[in-house]
């Protein structure tokens, strides 16, 4: 199974270790599934997980990120069809599962993905996620 994780997912995984995000992250680094990752959706992790203040501090975030990196799939992008969302922070999230061929988005923001469906796309939970993987929280 292959999904993109939304900014926020990372965010409140690396906030608590209690839930279905930091669950989902146990998920990832345990095989059950593959994560696609490109460089503008790394970025915005970083940018997201180093503002003041950090969730955790700087340089294990920085660990974190490279190993993401390192086990992500990493699918060419082709911008063909922009917009379509409202968000265009969204709209680098939407590109990567469809080029990644990931059918989920693992996001908070369900609604923020209205409409990803018609690319083969579902925008779920991380709660969701996991059902699918057969865990919970």
């Amino acid at each position: 199974m292959k999904a993109v994780l939304d900014t926020n997912v990372i965010y409140a995984a690396l906030r608590s270790n209690r839930g279905a995000s930091f669950a989902v992250l146990q998920a990832l680094r345990a095989g059950r599934f593959q994560m696609a990752l490109s460089v503008a959706l790394c970025l915005e992790y970083e940018d997201v997980l180093l503002r003041d203040p950090p969730p955790i501090p700087a340089d294990a975030v920085q660990d974190i990120l490279d190993y993401l990196v390192s086990i992500s799939l990493k699918p060419a992008l082709s911008f063909n069809w922009r917009p379509q969302l409202r968000d265009p922070k969204d709209e680098l999230v939407l590109e990567l599962a469809v080029h990644g061929q990931c059918p989920y988005i693992v996001t908070f923001n369900t609604r923020d993905f209205a409409g990803c469906e018609r690319f083969g796309v579902q925008a779920i939970t991380p709660a969701q996620f996991l059902a699918l993987l057969g865990g919970t929280p």
